[in-house]
């Protein structure tokens, strides 16, 4: 290769996924060339009241949309592919490469948004090539995870091969019998590889991660023990986990009932692409279900976070039209509640074994196992690759250091392990790593109206945490007011009579209105602001709350103006009304 002084420098810039879990986002960078890497979405805290989806902050690739050549999919989970449809609502992505499976599941998101004419999606095979520009040829490697058809990828540019694992564990026994292409990893690190970037999720957990196929038996024997009705919930995305479930349901002679929009769509298309193999006859629409004895039925459903509208959390809640409780149903969660959403899933336990149903749950039953690599998997993928830079991605800060520890226990120096948050530039060359900068990197919040900005956020935590205070008033030309104005509280817990607090804001906009007729009568001011005016008693009504009664609710101030020309007498009926919400 040239002289890495005269050759130009590889950005690789991630958007998501570091220092957090999901919205995986990362933008490859070389000359005038940009490929992106997946691009994913997250789920909303607490805090992000009527918040649905969490996107990563998209404004450089806005900017660079000139740049930008295609995109690399490794796997079809949310947190890989969910933000593409909106992200293609602002920039062209003019060709998208990725697996069958998240090819379809992506092809039907985008066909929903609108946007299926904004690019076009290309599926691949196992070693499969794809040149993307003239600078990014990238190798898709087979790789294992809990989605079926998922990829790590050596991308072959100009300074060397960069390795971009993807999500992964080393599962010897894969569900679908298709093997991780370790071989292959192990040829690059024999040729050399210059950058490692590698899933981080488990770097707190010691050993290998169990294969998929260790829950068969414990799953089994669970159904050999029911009497009555099975309803088992897992991830919607867990092809693996839908295959071992349909396979026992056939062993134990029981049809399958399947309950949520996801989980239909992705058998459906993993039956496609034979990726789950069961007879059509072992399914039963849920209409008919009921007809069944309750030996020969199998629930599968979505809901194994407790999210508010998926199909189990109705179910506990007696909510769903066509799926009631009974007393001796065996409820099977196959999955472990994602961090922040252990109250949700428990709260729906306790609703189901209040209606007589044993719930089956827990890591000490051994239903559910990681997608991702423990310590031991993540340390052979470093000795497979022997990258000379190292970089830890998809994870919490704490599980970025502990990969980057395992790193140096390895041999590979400090100085080429940079631990780096979403928005580093870093800066690859032939010899050199570096953080050379930060782009934006914030969030784009989105509910099912478009994207949530922060002041109207912040006035949906004000809602929720300190309620709101309404202040309607009519003025006229001679900023006197025209009648007493009205004070309304929501949600606000005040020791403060509400009389007084009418009398503390009737003095408030009583003194600012004074304050303005001053200026007219002075010649200071000509003209009547009267957003100016409004913005100004709105503030001083604001401090008042906030003073008087030690909370921040969201204040909202009514302002009703005269309509006619100012020669006419002062006071009129006809007037129009405006309003503002403070998002202080």
């Amino acid at each position: 290769m040239s002289n890495s002084k005269t050759q130009s420098t590889l950005k690789i810039i991630p958007l998501g996924g570091l220092h957090e879990i999901g919205k995986n986002t990362c933008i490859f960078e070389y000359e005038d060339e940009i490929v992106l890497l997946d691009a994913g979405l997250a789920f909303p805290t607490d805090g992000m009241h009527g918040v649905n989806i969490v996107l990563p902050d998209v404004s450089y690739l806005r900017e660079n949309r000139h740049k930008i050549k295609g995109m690399i999919v490794t796997h079809g989970h949310e947190d890989h592919i969910g933000g593409i449809a909106y992200h293609l609502k602002q920039f062209d992505i003019p060709h998208i490469h990725g697996p069958r499976l998240a090819m379809a599941l992506l092809g039907d998101k985008l066909e929903e948004a609108g946007v299926r004419d904004r690019t076009q999606l290309h599926s691949v095979q196992p070693r499969d090539m794809v040149r993307i520009g003239k600078n990014f040829l990238v190798e898709y490697i087979r790789n294992t995870h809990s989605l079926a058809d998922s990829f790590s990828v050596a991308i072959h540019t100009p300074l060397g091969v960069i390795i971009h694992t993807g999500d992964f564990k080393i599962d010897h026994t894969p569900v679908d019998g298709e093997r991780f292409d370790l071989h292959r990893l192990a040829e690059h690190g024999a040729k050399g590889v210059l950058c490692l970037l590698s899933d981080s999720t488990n770097a707190e957990v010691p050993g290998h991660t169990p294969s998929e196929q260790t829950v068969y038996p414990n799953l089994d024997r669970i159904f050999g023990q029911a009497q009555g009705r099975i309803m088992v919930t897992t991830f919607a995305s867990s092809v693996h986990r839908l295959n071992i479930i349909l396979q026992l349901a056939q062993k134990h002679k029981r049809k399958v009932a399947v309950v949520g929009r996801s989980m239909l769509n992705v058998i459906a298309h993993a039956r496609n692409l034979g990726y789950i193999k069961c007879p059509d006859d072992i399914f039963e629409p849920l209409k008919s279900a009921s007809r069944l004895p309750d030996n020969q039925l199998l629930i599968l459903t979505t809901g194994s976070q407790g999210e508010p509208l998926a199909a189990l959390t109705r179910i506990s809640k007696g909510e769903h039209r066509q799926v009631k409780v009974k007393a001796g149903d065996t409820i099977v969660f196959s999955a472990n509640p994602i961090p922040g959403n252990t109250l949700a899933v428990v709260d729906t336990i306790d609703r189901l074994m209040m209606q007589g149903a044993k719930v089956i749950y827990g890591r000490e039953q051994g239903i559910h196992v990681s997608g991702h690599g423990a310590r031991e998997d993540q340390k052979l993928m470093l000795a497979l690759t022997q990258p000379k830079f190292f970089v830890p991605v998809h994870g919490q800060h704490r599980m970025l250091v502990k990969h980057a520890e395992m790193a140096h226990q390895m041999g590979i120096p400090p100085e080429n392990t940079p631990i780096i948050d979403n928005g580093d530039i870093v800066e690859l060359t032939e010899d050199s790593i570096r953080i050379a900068g930060k782009v934006p990197s914030g969030l784009q919040l989105v509910d099912s109206a478009g994207v949530v900005h922060d002041n109207v956020l912040k006035e949906r935590q004000q809602l929720a945490e300190d309620g709101t205070i309404v202040v309607a008033a009519a003025v006229g030309w001679d900023f006197q007011l025209l009648a007493q104005p009205e004070i309304h509280l929501r949600g606000v817990v005040t020791a403060v009579e509400k009389s007084l607090l009418q009398q503390l804001a009737i003095r408030t906009i009583e003194r600012t209105l004074a304050q303005r007729a001053s200026e007219m009568a002075s010649g200071e001011t000509s003209e009547i602001d009267w957003t100016g005016l409004r913005l100004d008693i709105e503030g001083s009504l604001q401090r008042l709350a906030n003073r008087e009664l030690q909370s921040r609710p969201l204040v909202v101030f009514l302002l009703q103006t005269p309509t006619e020309p100012q020669s006419k007498p002062a006071r009129r009926r006809r007037s129009s009304a405006t309003s503002v919400a403070s998002p202080a």
